[in-house]
């Protein structure tokens, strides 16, 4: 069965009228169940979303693709370097030891 997705402005009103109907004295199961959410589903949103407005909701969204995007040009930056170490032309001199000697095994 496939899982529905939910937009963060649809997450942020159903917490708002969830916050009415446990403010007009309902249990946590109940509100659930009116505004079509699990109670798993429930405390996670609340636990992401609970304090903040559609407005900032947005914000985040765009900050968490930014900061995606940041990641991976670093990732793509370290790659370059370590390949420029690779293929660089001053090995250190004792190169040939190391190789041979990692080749054997210890006792």
């Amino acid at each position: 069965m496939a899982r529905k997705r939910v937009s963060v402005e649809k997450m942020i009103q159903k917490l708002r009228e969830s916050d009415v109907h446990l403010s007009q004295g309902n249990t946590i199961p109940e509100t659930c169940r009116k505004i079509g959410v699990t109670d798993q589903m429930y405390y996670r949103w609340r636990k992401e979303y609970g304090g903040i407005r559609t407005d900032q909701a947005k914000r985040l969204k765009e900050l968490d693709r930014e900061n995606a995007r940041l990641k991976k040009l670093v990732a793509e930056l370290d790659k370059a370097i370590l390949r420029e170490t690779v293929e660089s032309d001053e090995a250190p001199p004792d190169r040939r030891a190391r190789v041979w000697f990692s080749g054997q095994r210890r006792c």
